[in-house]
């Protein structure tokens, strides 16, 4: 009987070993038959980022010329998910400019991004984002499958995706498929919308000569015209369907539920894939695109000027905004960029809102499309007294260190003078810009209160500073240019003034006569002049000299950078005592401290002696009024007026200054800046 049990098991094993031979032998085949899928990279366009892309890694091919500014980069090596893919594969040195396959994989996000320049591309700083990428050379991982089509987040509003479901609902369904709400397949190469820009549609021949057709000229002004435009008509940039290629988003971005740092850890995408859920634009890995610090080349205070009066009428005044809000695209506004402000005029000016109220391009177009027409006269040069007066100051936002700027645009012509006020912005460093649409033809200029008004009013009249436009049809083509000029700071010559462009050296008598509570007298007075600059190591800045028979360097330009450092310094020099060198005191400023002196600063002396000099003033005199040192003389008691005219710079009438006594000094500071004010603003405008 045993023997029958063995025989059984044995048959029963050696059936199982043939089922299983031959099963592996059929699946050998099997495999031998089926091919594997060859992969294709799919291509993408310069400007899709990687937060838009839902897989956690994936190859993609990026086509040339990705190396341009408008493909935003945030990081240098990893990089945050709101940056263009091939921008910041060409940062990286991973491909050129000329495009090629690239390698993306997500990462955590970084507590911060900094900004550099490589490979011809300028990524900026980010002090925080959700998720990153690392990009590196296009070639396939053994053992990672990547996919051939992307899948990318819902760009869409979700009121646009409900009413794309309902539609979908009402559909006869297919049999044997499954609908899958939420999933978002694009064929390879096309990328999500991301908001449009839209500018004025060109005006028919009709709309043209409407824009020529004369207008009355009560009291030396335009009247309203009829508006042949509705409301209706005019398409914001946040809302016309219509597309423009190479400009920023105009659409408006939805606001989260929660703050982004409030959410859970990051994950890798593959763990939503696999769950079977695909995110749509609230639960995006990449919920909002960063908000942009500025641009760091373009650091100015920037003020516009914009006519609100009854002439220009609702269709210009519409034009007149969609035109500011290009520049607001344009400049990239931002607390490390330029700050922007609006003040509209018409028989009297109002903040629309001021520098610090908008700290970014998409807030500041939304605020320019709020505003709305004041009405009245075109009063330009009440509305730059305004701005000079209330405006550029530290509570609206004004940074001290970055450039004023007025950019002023007028319908025709205004309704007042401009010359006067537009002097005291000029003395404050404002730069002014003047743009005039639709100037005044020949049988309008006797009705232009000031002729020539734009020339009078500009920081300089060599062109750089005004911009004629014939038609306010054709007031966008100006943007682009407005843009390169206000942020082209080193041609901005009004920001520079009388009190914040000058090396100052002054050059004390601490001769026996004076004595030590009368040079304590002259101390004060030096301090109180300096006390009316605007001091730092990139405004004026302050050295001085003593001098008897011999000559001390107290302190050199480049000593102190503060007001408070230069005062203390003034009030630590000590008294010499001895006889009065003046003449070599001249020659030893000149040598020993005027000649650390910076190129771009104008050089004045300020010499304070109270008596007659030993040696001969006149060559040493000569001597620092031909290396362009504009020297100021103040005499005390004893000191002759005859040297006193040939040491300061001509006219000596405007240069040369005498007092009785030491206390009577302190009545002599506003005159002297005055008169170094009035020297400052002579100078040619041109």
């Amino acid at each position: 009987m045993g023997i029958v049990v063995l025989t059984m098991k044995a048959s029963v094993i050696e059936m199982f070993l043939v089922l299983l031979v031959t099963g592996i032998h059929s699946n050998k085949e099997t495999t031998k038959k089926i091919k594997r899928p060859k992969f294709t990279v799919p291509p993408i366009n310069c400007d899709v980022k990687a937060g838009k892309i839902v897989h956690p890694e994936f190859i993609v091919k990026c086509p040339a010329g990705c190396q341009d500014p408008k493909y935003h980069v945030y990081g240098t090596s990893v990089y945050a998910s709101s940056s263009s893919v091939c921008a910041a594969a060409v940062h990286s040195g991973v491909l050129d400019n000329s495009g090629g396959k690239v390698l993306v994989q997500k990462v955590a996000g970084q507590s911060g991004y900094r900004g550099s320049y490589s490979n011809g591309v300028q990524s900026l700083s980010l002090p925080r984002w959700r998720e990153s990428f690392v990009v590196s050379e296009g070639k396939p991982q053994k053992g990672v499958t990547y996919p051939s089509a992307l899948t990318y987040s819902s760009a869409k509003s979700p009121a646009a995706i409900a009413d794309e479901t309902t539609k979908a609902s009402q559909k006869p369904s297919v049999p044997g498929t499954t609908a899958q709400p939420g999933t978002l397949m694009q064929v390879a190469g096309t990328t999500s919308a991301e908001g449009s820009h839209t500018t004025l549609p060109k005006p028919s021949p009709s709309a043209g000569s409407a824009t020529s057709s004369p207008r009355p000229q009560p009291a030396g002004h335009r009247s309203q015209q009829l508006d042949p435009w509705p409301t209706a008509s005019y398409t914001s940039s946040q809302n016309s369907p219509r597309a423009n290629p190479g400009r920023g988003s105009g659409a408006a971005i939805q606001k989260p539920a929660g703050r982004w740092w409030d959410t859970d850890t990051w994950k890798p995408g593959s763990v939503l894939l696999d769950a079977g859920f695909v995110p749509n634009e609230e639960t995006s890995t990449q919920p909002l695109d960063p908000v942009s610090q500025g641009d760091p080349n373009c650091r100015v205070d920037l003020a516009f000027l914009i006519d609100g009066s009854a002439s220009i009428g609702g269709r210009r005044f519409r034009i007149q905004k969609q035109f500011l809000a290009d520049i607001a695209q344009a400049l990239d506004v931002g607390p490390a960029g330029p700050l922007v402000g609006v003040v509209q005029y018409g028989d009297n000016p109002a903040t629309q809102f001021n520098l610090k109220t908008h700290m970014n391009s998409q807030d500041l177009k939304a605020a320019i499309e709020k505003i709305t027409q004041r009405g009245g006269l075109s009063n330009v040069g009440r509305a730059i007294s305004f701005v000079t007066k209330s405006f550029f100051s530290k509570a609206n936002g004004n940074r001290g260190g970055a450039p004023n700027v007025a950019v002023v645009l007028v319908d025709g012509w205004p309704t007042d003078t401009v010359e006067e006020a537009s002097r005291l912005a000029r003395e404050s460093g404002i730069n002014i810009f003047f743009i005039t649409v639709e100037g005044a033809g020949e049988h309008e200029k006797p009705y232009v209160m000031e002729p020539n008004f734009a020339s009078k009013a500009v920081c300089r009249t060599n062109g750089f500073y005004s911009l004629s436009v014939p038609s306010w049809f054709s007031l966008h083509k100006s943007a682009q240019p407005l843009v390169k000029r206000v942020c082209d700071a080193g041609r901005l010559a009004c920001s520079k003034t009388c009190l914040n462009s000058a090396d100052v050296g002054f050059v004390v008598d601490g001769s026996s006569s004076v004595g030590t509570a009368n040079f304590r007298t002259v101390l004060q007075f030096v301090a109180n002049l300096s006390r009316e600059f605007e001091i730092s190591d990139t405004d004026t800045r302050v050295g001085a000299v003593q001098y008897t028979y011999e000559q001390r360097l107290e302190f050199g330009f480049d000593a102190y950078r503060t007001k408070p450092d230069v005062l203390s310094a003034i009030r630590r020099v000590g008294y010499w005592s001895g006889g009065t060198s003046t003449g070599a005191a001249i020659n030893y400023a000149l040598e020993r401290l005027f000649k650390e002196s910076k190129p771009n600063k104008r050089k004045l002396m300020v010499l304070i002696t109270d008596g007659r000099s030993y040696d001969d003033i006149r060559i040493p005199a000569m001597a620092a009024h031909l290396k362009g040192v504009i020297t100021y003389a103040v005499g005390i008691a004893w000191a002759a007026q005859d040297e006193l005219d040939v040491i300061a710079s001509h006219p000596a009438r405007d240069h040369a200054f005498f007092v009785d006594e030491f206390d009577s000094l302190y009545t002599l500071v506003p005159k002297v800046i005055r008169n170094i004010c009035a020297e400052f603003n002579s100078r040619p405008r041109n």
